[in-house]
């Protein structure tokens, strides 16, 4: 399904996505104090991380409400509502926060825009980095003047796959056993620390594959963009979206081997 979307529409939410994630990293980058990961096992710089995360999306969703009134929202903070417009904003004001709390560079602001449940926009802002990764649907995915385009072809034991681990201890002790059978036939595995970055990273050639269980739709709804308008799949279990129960992206060969060894692996499932 491609939504029936102005060219004009899209260009003023790719502007809005564009500034409410420049600014949002700036405020996580500029703020982040000095010292967080000197005692990052004590509840005091966890405390911190959470208050930047909630002022990050404070500071997203005026710059939303200012500009798109109108619109729906979903944050990952709890700011939710339906909206008017047929438009929906998917926010994830830092995502990566364990990478942010041991100063770590891999953490990103994560901002997609939906048009009557099809997303059309996808930004992810990646401040230590310095990158920003946008996309358009029927557009491509670009980073800076780039065009991105995910790597070609390469059978599976040649691709480097990135993944992620839940917190709960028994859905870690799966994937863990998951990763144990898929390690042998790939050429190695990643762990990022950021869903957003990681499939950022599929876009941009950086990884030949990535997949996680457990993601929510603000982790996925632009890094998922990004990677498709990079020529690469996406997907779930076999014949489904990608949703919180599986999601993959990879270039289209690797995805073609992956998915049917994830899906026999039971990556799906705790």
């Amino acid at each position: 399904m491609i939504s029936e979307i102005s060219d004009d529409l899209k260009a003023e939410l790719l502007d809005v996505a564009l500034e409410a994630a420049r600014q949002a990293g700036a405020l996580l980058r500029d703020g982040r104090p000095a010292d967080l990961a000197v005692a990052a096992t004590k509840s005091s710089p966890i405390d911190v991380v959470t208050e930047m995360d909630i002022a990050a999306e404070k500071l997203i969703t005026g710059i939303l409400a200012g500009r798109r009134p109108d619109d729906g929202l979903l944050g990952e903070e709890g700011a939710a509502s339906p909206g008017t417009s047929g438009v929906r904003w998917i926010v994830d004001p830092l995502d990566g926060t364990v990478n942010y709390l041991y100063g770590l560079p891999s953490w990103g602001v994560s901002i997609a825009a939906e048009y009557r449940g099809e997303t059309v926009v996808g930004v992810v802002a990646a401040p230590m980095r310095g990158e920003t990764y946008r996309a358009v649907l029927g557009g491509g995915a670009w980073l800076g003047p780039a065009r991105l385009a995910c790597r070609p072809a390469a059978p599976l034991d040649q691709a480097l796959l990135g993944t992620g681990f839940a917190y709960v201890q028994t859905r870690r002790v799966h994937q863990a056993e998951v990763v144990a059978r898929i390690i042998p036939v790939v050429r190695d595995i990643r762990r990022g620390g950021s869903a957003a970055l990681d499939l950022c990273d599929v876009a941009a050639g950086r990884l030949d594959g990535y997949y996680e269980r457990g993601l929510n739709p603000w982790d996925l709804a632009a890094g998922d963009l990004i990677a498709r308008e990079a020529g690469a799949l996406t997907g779930g279990r076999p014949g489904e979206p990608a949703s919180g129960e599986l999601a993959l992206a990879a270039t289209p060969a690797v995805f073609a081997s992956l998915q049917p060894l994830l899906d026999e692996a039971g990556a799906w499932h705790d």
